[in-house]
């Protein structure tokens, strides 16, 4: 999959079919969107494009209105959406910065100049509840329209229900902020996992006898926090088991910025500069503060002996 952020690039200029989204998470109603956009773009010849967005346009107006009761929840980071988009077989997908121009163009010049000249728009795929432009005043009638007179088709897929529940980022999101990780695996067709490379950190963990591989999660807000139960792909040729942290780690650091370590259990080695994936397989308990670091030792012990015995009921060793 090639990844293009923006629309000013030569490569862009061929004929595409465009599905429109956040795709935060990249669940299974995105899934289903998407492998209807690759068949009608190999039917039809063309390219299958996913345009999305970064920021996530309600983060971006969250901070202009100083209200950041409005910012989502992030399920996933960019890597991990860019991953999950190419693993839905598209041929490329388009970033467009979300920013004061973007959000003050209309619907008719966002069609003109993104869809149109930037895109070659031929066939459009939206949600049921696609709307876009300036304060939102772009739908699906309008985008038909315009399609009708320059020459692209639009279609539109109604919501994807899973046992009669709408799936979509919000349903994650709640599932992710409940710890109800089985939820999420089911909404999400697949564990729940934030990928990056290994990063140096203070070496505190090695000092309490717990050392721990970093990942930073690019987005000050996830979905899930907490200590979980986990497991890590990319260190060995099977997944290992492992206890997993994410989120501020409110014991040892008041930077406020959200880290993923994981304490891979029975393993040793050199994990530096390598990407990995980590799946969060069961919530044990929210992040607490402890009184020095004897307690916090205590803590991650516990967790460990708490991680081992769920995995030994849960889930067999691997082989």
């Amino acid at each position: 999959m090639q990844v293009f952020r923006g629309i000013q690039h030569s490569a862009l200029g061929v004929p595409s079919a465009i599905s429109i989204g956040n795709f935060d998470g990249v669940h299974r109603g995105h899934q289903a969107m998407l492998a209807l956009l690759v068949h009608e773009a190999r039917q039809r010849g063309l390219s299958a494009c996913a345009l999305t967005f970064e920021p996530h346009p309600r983060d971006y107006f969250a901070k202009t209105q100083q209200r950041p009761d409005l910012a989502p929840t992030r399920v996933s980071s960019l890597r991990d959406k860019l991953d999950g988009l190419a693993q839905c077989g598209v041929d490329r997908a388009v970033i467009l910065r979300f920013d004061a121009a973007l959000a003050a163009l209309s619907p008719e010049a966002f069609i003109q100049r993104v869809l149109v000249q930037g895109l070659q728009a031929r066939y459009v795929l939206v949600g049921d509840d696609f709307r876009f432009g300036a304060r939102r005043a772009g739908d699906y009638a309008l985008l038909d329209a315009c399609g009708l007179r320059q020459g692209f088709e639009v279609a539109r897929m109604n919501a994807y229900e899973l046992h009669a529940r709408r799936v979509s980022s919000s349903a994650v999101r709640q599932a992710l902020a409940g710890g109800d990780m089985p939820l999420a695996a089911n909404l999400l067709d697949r564990p729940y996992a934030i990928s990056g490379h290994v990063q140096h950190g203070a070496k505190l963990g090695r000092q309490l006898g717990f050392p721990t591989l970093n990942l930073r999660f690019g987005h000050a807000h996830p979905a899930a926090q907490g200590i979980f139960v986990a497991r890590v792909h990319g260190l060995a040729p099977q997944p290992l088991q492992a206890v997993a942290s994410l989120g501020r780690r409110p014991s040892v650091d008041d930077s406020g910025r959200v880290l993923l370590e994981a304490y891979v259990l029975d393993w040793s080695g050199d994990a530096y500069g390598k990407l990995v994936r980590v799946e969060l397989l069961h919530k044990l308990r929210d992040e607490a503060r402890y009184d020095g670091l004897q307690a916090l030792a205590a803590a991650i012990d516990a967790d460990v002996r708490a991680a081992r015995a769920w995995l030994a009921r849960a889930v067999p060793r691997a082989s």
